[in-house]
């Protein structure tokens, strides 16, 4: 139990240093390439040059050009080069500039407003970019002009996913002992959600809600498995050799959430959008919902044969669940912990409450 927390609190700490550190010298990067693309620049111009007057000096030994015609070529030659060094650093430079200028931010020109083009790509957490729809990972941008661009759009949907591992903490004690196995505890949701900025003219707070399937699972430590006494579920030796047992619990919950952080404006003539691309996140928030089925899987052998069993019954397990969750991290992939307020189970001696740690994928 401890080492979850401890887990938990060092992931939060690295994603806030990782992407405080990645927002101040990502630009600083992109100098120091430009900065060296100036002498890639000399030395590509340069190696033209010289290839350009040999080319005049095997012409000249052929007697194709007299002396003269020879050296006004080279002339012409060496005026273009230099030219266009001058042109290609200047470019670079005024690059340079916009960086330091404005710390890395950028408005991004786009295609132009008259031209209609559909554009795919694969990447996480685009979902509030302009004209773009997202399923999966991948990302389709229609820009077909006959459809009215709506100016601001406040509110984005996203395909959310979760997994980790699950324990529990027992009678309110988390440095109680748990009788699970951690590594095969494990929990996975999926779901939909809708996310929305709460002030008009900033987007630094967002408001997220939506509707998603939760999967928990507990293993017991040992050659243990749950059965039923009366209004209580107890953890038994079966007095035979079992392979695989667990507790699945599946619930249709909604999670309701607030979420701070930074932002990138993005605006044109026609829009304004408020992306959140490659930047922190930190959400805050709770869930409540209903148990829709639990199961109990078991593995064995029996006269030389593998047994695999579901038995479905309700365990004692509560009709309604309810929680807090936390997460933390940049752009779609985030660190996300939560904590069940709801019993797993119902009139035990004694509560034991979920607490999981994994990875969260705003898709």
């Amino acid at each position: 139990m401890k080492s979850i927390q401890r887990i938990s609190f060092l992931f939060l700490c690295l994603l806030v240093l990782g992407s405080s550190y990645a927002q101040t010298t990502d630009y600083e990067s992109k100098i120091r390439a430009l900065n060296l693309k100036k002498e890639k620049i000399k030395e590509q111009e340069k190696a033209a040059l010289k290839a350009e007057i040999e080319g005049v000096e095997t012409r000249l030994r052929k007697g194709e050009v007299t002396q003269d015609e020879a050296q006004k070529e080279k002339e012409e030659y060496a005026r273009k080069r230099a030219l266009n060094i001058e042109n290609r650093i200047a470019i670079v430079d005024n690059q340079i500039a916009l960086l330091e200028r404005n710390k890395g931010e950028e408005l991004i020109l786009q295609r132009s407003d008259t031209a209609a083009y559909t554009q795919i790509r694969f990447g996480w957490g685009n979902g509030d970019e302009e004209d773009i729809e997202q399923f999966f990972g991948f990302s389709i941008k229609n820009n077909d002009r006959k459809n009215k661009v709506k100016y601001d759009r406040r509110t984005y949907s996203d395909l959310v996913m979760t997994f980790g591992l699950n324990d529990v903490i027992v009678g309110g004690d988390a440095g109680s002992g748990s009788p699970y196995e951690i590594g095969s505890s494990r929990f996975f949701e999926l779901g939909w959600q809708w996310r929305s900025r709460v002030f008009e003219k900033s987007n630094w707070l967002r408001f997220h809600y939506g509707l998603s399937f939760q999967f928990n699972g507990l293993s017991p430590e040992g050659n243990r498995i749950f059965v039923t006494n009366g209004d209580q579920t107890e953890l038994i030796d079966p007095g035979f050799n079992v392979r695989k047992s667990k507790l699945r619990m599946d619930n249709l919950i909604i999670p309701v959430t607030f979420e701070i952080g930074p932002s990138r404006v993005r605006e044109r003539n026609d829009r304004i959008r408020y992306s959140i691309h490659r930047q922190f996140r930190l959400g805050f928030g709770g869930y409540a919902g209903l148990n829709i089925g639990t199961r109990q899987k078991l593995k064995y052998d029996q006269d030389g044969e593998r047994i695999k069993d579901k038995l479905k019954r309700d365990y004692n397990t509560g009709d309604f669940v309810y929680g807090l969750h936390l997460y933390a991290g940049v752009g779609g992939v985030l660190v996300y912990t939560r904590y069940e307020l709801s019993p797993f189970f119902t009139n035990a001696a004694v509560d034991q409450n979920l607490i999981s740690l994994g990875l969260r994928f705003d898709m």
